[in-house]
């Protein structure tokens, strides 16, 4: 790959996932909208949030005033180095920073003192997985807040009355959504584990963010349980930011992991409205050959 093609892409890549929301998140929240009565405060909120985006756009400006914790996931098969992927994604991050555009969210958590690029001891985060296909770069930026109302349950849970089973996944990831309330800036979008070990569940969960909206989950049970939990969300009452309504969630996804028999966790990561991710396949000279 070339340094100077690689840059441009990966410059490219970071500044759209910062200022234009993927277009299935931009249909959920119009569609979110119609739902939502006529002169309501969530169908008030749902309309700034959209002219906002509109804005973002055009003015190439963060979607949120927090550009969030960035994470990325490079698909590669044999033969392909991916430091330079790596070192080209943090160049733009760095240049995106300085220039403004992305907030200084880096702190280290010892001194406590700000590192002023978005970069330190594993930010960006990346995770490196092999492949049969061609590269892929996947980005995404998550914001604090909903990072902190993102969760994990370790079933059986006596104080939900959840059991190592579907059903007991079901209660969890509602009492998320009911826990997060406004907190997390509905409405947002459910990545979930089910499995795994407490490192790789978070991982896993937040993976599934990276699924279009409208999506089916090749296993049909999941599948299930993905539009009944969203159904049910969107049936509390929470609403827009937490402010009332019918649109608490925009999706939920759900993965799995292997478990061991000991341990039954349910890993929910939580991401707010301003869902930014996008993934790109580069062709060989590290140009962006299409948006995925």
């Amino acid at each position: 790959m070339e340094t100077g093609v690689l840059d441009k892409s990966m410059r490219e890549l970071v500044l759209r996932t910062c200022t234009e929301l993927p277009p299935d998140i931009l249909d959920a929240l119009a569609r979110s909208r119609a739902l939502e009565h006529e002169g309501s405060m969530g169908r008030r909120t749902l309309e700034v949030i959209l002219e906002s985006a509109a804005l973002s756009k055009v003015e190439a400006l963060p979607i949120c005033q927090d550009t969030g914790a960035p994470l990325v996931v490079v698909e590669s098969p044999p033969g392909i180095d991916p430091l330079p992927i790596r070192d080209a994604v943090t160049r733009a991050i760095k240049d995106l920073t300085l220039q403004g555009v992305l907030r200084q969210n880096c702190v280290h958590p010892v001194t406590d003192a700000n590192t002023l690029d978005n970069t330190g001891p594993s930010v960006p985060f990346f995770h490196f997985e092999p492949s049969g296909g061609p590269v892929i770069v996947g980005f995404m930026l998550k914001g604090g807040g909903s990072e902190n109302v993102s969760a994990q349950y370790s079933l059986p849970h006596p104080g939900l009355d959840a059991g190592r089973d579907l059903e007991g996944v079901r209660r969890c990831l509602l009492d998320a959504v009911f826990q997060a309330q406004g907190k997390g800036c509905p409405p947002g979008v459910l990545g979930a584990c089910i499995g795994g070990d407490r490192a790789t569940g978070f991982l896993v969960a937040k993976m599934q963010l990276f699924r279009p909206l409208m999506d089916n989950n090749p296993d049909s049970v999941l599948a299930d349980l993905e539009r009944t939990v969203l159904d049910e969300a969107n049936g509390l009452g929470i609403g827009p930011m937490g402010l009332g309504g019918s649109s608490t969630l925009l999706g939920c996804k759900i993965g799995y992991a292997g478990r061991h028999p000991a341990c039954y966790y349910v890993t929910v990561s939580y991401s707010c409205w301003a869902t930014r991710r996008y993934r790109v396949e580069l062709d060989e000279r590290g140009g962006i050959a299409r948006w995925l």
